[in-house]
């Protein structure tokens, strides 16, 4: 529309602020900030360099973890990637290996003499029992999936007499086999917390000492989720086209070929991870680390290669094998990246979802969690799935057709449009280091600096990427020496550790340094804009310390969608913290009173605004309410005064935390509110603006926020 080349200042000048819808009509504009330069030392995924430079800025980033360097190394080199190139490379390895790893993900179509392809295999752990020897399948329930079509109202389960896959009407309640009468009710299986129940005996026993006693787990094929493209080219019912079956002896058969072909490929080892998982927060948690998780070794897992079955060994090394023999390296890494992607809905950490039809990938906890019945995918793929190679190369190629030609997607009268290609493509100026964040060395550099900080004890990423990084530092470690270790870098990151003694202590100070280091980068009429995900009091106050320590004031919050822990007991926080925050010479003095009286006055503020124009659960307003005092802390940090001592920001976020989370449903805010703006109040005068709320002047009591001797 010819307007490409106005800068922002110019278009931000023409959004009439009293209408802020408004706002949208910049967001299809292809607006361009160049000679702006941005940093984001915690990169992770690379969104904000990715996003910064389609807007034409120069950007630098940096992660401490290799395999999200690599990812978004690739993000950024996309821009400059030739699609057909890449296709092509593509169309090599499917004509090297495709055939060689679809032979396997075959299966007897149901409805005629012909082949169908698997799309999922369905597998449950076995284990004997300890009285009798009975082998016991690991149900918790004998869900297969919900009816699709014309079955959308019914479930398919497995009976657990003839193993037949039938449809019922209701998967809780006691239900007829159509193959073979047995009475059986699909929601009790032989599982229940953490014992298994003998079908034979009834004895109960617990799944973890059976595992520990009998080395290990015996694993079954059980069901068969089918693609049949004979019966599509036939315009069968789409329940013939794509629907569940039971395993048959063809089945079982063909696993055991692909088990003796990858017994007898050692050639293909050395695609294989090599190596015992480490022990650490997330995969150890029977070491007393007191970190959420599960015990992978308790459940007998103790090398990465644990993880698959046989045939999966077989085609992912087979495939891995196909890509390291395509010579263009950059075109070789983007089918690492696809293989990569894959990697999370392909072992036997993946489960299917039996209310959605379709496979959960291994991190939908952000936690390995050895399921009792995993599910297998078809490693190449076919016309229906998701998680295979074919699928994800395809996610591949739409992010280097938008890199190269970026657009926005935008609403119009209620319908989706997309935006024509912009000027110029993604990654143009653009660098990015592998390393520790605390080491970057900048000074007054940088106009912006967005990122996405450690969060405290959320998630270790360096324990969840392993799982990537095993696989492809075989490609990889020959070009590039960060993936020379075995494993990614842990004792470095900047997150509170058990496995590796790291405290809340050592979160607070690792961050204030990097913060220090982000500081010094910073121009002095630069921002600094990150998110936070954490609901704990405690993290915030650690954050807020570690930040205006270094000189930095909070100058804006705003909310975002997301999902993490809870905010008040029983109700789901559904929104993070954007915070910005700028450079700051000096804070000013304040007494706690008048800090107070200032925080609570912008929290209910905050309230009535979202109460009356938002549909939010209370925790989410106390998120906000949260971001809000930040601001007015910030102004004073380091000189707020309480009984002649200086309150630190943990302190200050601690009072405010427990006042907002016990306070926000019983009026207690409210009436204190009315008392600060009461000139000396009495006893009297507190009876009174308690009456008409659920608060009491004992309720104020137990909140420290008045008494009778001194006020308030």
């Amino acid at each position: 529309d010819g307007e490409s080349d106005l800068d922002i200042a110019s278009l931000l000048e023409r959004v009439d602020m009293s209408d802020p819808e408004s706002l949208w009509e910049l967001y299809p504009k292809d607006v361009r900030v160049e000679g702006k330069k941005i940093l984001d030392p915690f990169m992770g995924g690379g969104t904000s360099l990715v996003e910064a430079s389609r807007f034409g800025a120069e950007v630098v980033g940096n992660d401490l973890n290799p395999v999200a360097w690599f990812v978004t190394k690739k993000e950024l080199e996309a821009g400059q990637t030739d699609v057909e190139e890449l296709e092509e490379a593509f169309e090599q390895v499917k004509e090297d290996v495709a055939d060689e790893i679809t032979q396997y993900y075959k299966t007897p179509c149901p409805n005629g003499d012909h082949e169908a392809d698997v799309m999922y295999n369905f597998w449950v752990k076995e284990l004997d029992c300890v009285s009798c020897g009975h082998t016991v399948p690991l149900f918790k329930d004998y869900r297969v999936a919900k009816g699709r079509y014309e079955n959308d109202d019914k479930y398919n389960v497995l009976c657990p007499d003839c193993e037949s896959v039938i449809l019922v009407d209701d998967w809780q309640s006691e239900s007829l086999c159509s193959e073979c009468s047995n009475l059986f009710v699909p929601s009790e299986g032989n599982v229940s917390g953490s014992k298994y129940s003998c079908s034979e005996c009834g004895s109960k026993y617990s799944v973890i000492d059976s595992i520990y006693e009998q080395d290990g787990f015996g694993l079954r094929q059980y069901a068969v989720e089918y693609y049949c493209h004979t019966c599509d080219e036939q315009d069968r019912t789409k329940n013939e086209v794509k629907g569940y079956k039971p395993v048959e002896n063809a089945d079982r058969s063909l696993f055991t070929e692909a088990k003796k072909v990858w017994e007898n490929s050692q050639q293909l080892e050395q695609y294989i991870p090599e190596g015992d998982i480490p022990r650490g927060a997330i995969t150890a948690t029977g070491d007393g680390l007191q970190y959420d998780g599960h015990d992978v070794f308790d459940h007998g897992y103790q090398s990465w290669s644990d993880m698959y079955n046989e045939r999966q060994l077989l085609c992912l090394s087979k495939l891995l094998e196909s890509i390291d023999q395509v010579d263009d390296q950059n075109l070789k890494e983007y089918l690492l990246l696809a293989f990569s992607d894959a990697l999370r809905t392909n072992s036997m950490f993946c489960t299917y979802d039996p209310t959605r039809n379709g496979m959960d990938h291994v991190f939908r906890h952000n936690s390995f969690n050895p399921p009792m019945y995993p599910a297998e995918n078809n490693v190449w793929g076919t016309k229906y799935g998701r998680g295979s190679f074919t699928s994800s190369f395809d996610m591949v190629v739409s992010g280097v057709e938008y890199a190269n030609s970026p657009n926005e997607r935008h609403m119009v009268d209620g319908e989706t449009k997309k935006t024509d290609g912009f000027d110029k493509p993604i990654g143009e100026n653009a660098s990015i280091h592998q390393g520790d964040a605390r080491e970057l060395d900048y000074t007054d550099e940088f106009d912006a600096i967005i990122t996405d900080p450690p969060y405290y004890d959320n998630v270790i990423y360096s324990e969840l990427s392993n799982y990537f990084y095993v696989w492809q530092r075989s490609i990889l470690k020959e070009s590039y020496s960060i993936f020379d270790p075995k494993e990614t870098p842990r004792a470095e990151s900047i997150v509170s550790n058990p496995a590796e003694n790291k405290d809340v202590e050592v979160f607070e100070s690792e961050l204030r340094q990097a913060f220090s280091t982000i500081r010094r980068a910073l121009k002095e009429e630069g921002s600094l804009t990150f998110t936070y995900h954490h609901s704990g009091s405690e993290s915030w106050g650690e954050l807020l310390e570690a930040l205006c320590d270094v000189g930095f004031e909070v100058t804006a919050t705003y909310p975002i969608s997301a999902d993490i822990n809870k905010f008040t007991k029983g109700e789901a926080v559904s929104f993070d913290i954007v915070v910005v925050a700028r450079p700051i010479d000096d804070t000013e003095p304040a007494s706690w009173n008048s800090l107070r009286r200032d925080i609570y006055r912008t929290a209910r503020r905050t309230r009535k605004q979202l109460e009356a124009n938002r549909d939010l659960s209370r925790g989410d307003i106390g998120v906000m309410e949260m971001g809000a005092c930040f601001r007015e802390y910030s102004k004073h940090h380091g000189k707020v005064q309480r009984d002649g001592e200086i309150m630190s920001a943990k302190e200050v976020v601690q009072e405010i935390y427990g006042i907002i989370q016990e306070a926000s449903d019983i009026g207690v805010e409210d009436v204190f509110i009315d008392l600060l703006d009461t000139s000396n109040p009495s006893f009297d005068d507190v009876n009174k603006l308690c009456r008409g709320t659920n608060a009491t002047p004992e309720d104020l009591k137990e909140t420290h926020l008045y008494n009778q001797d001194d006020g308030f």
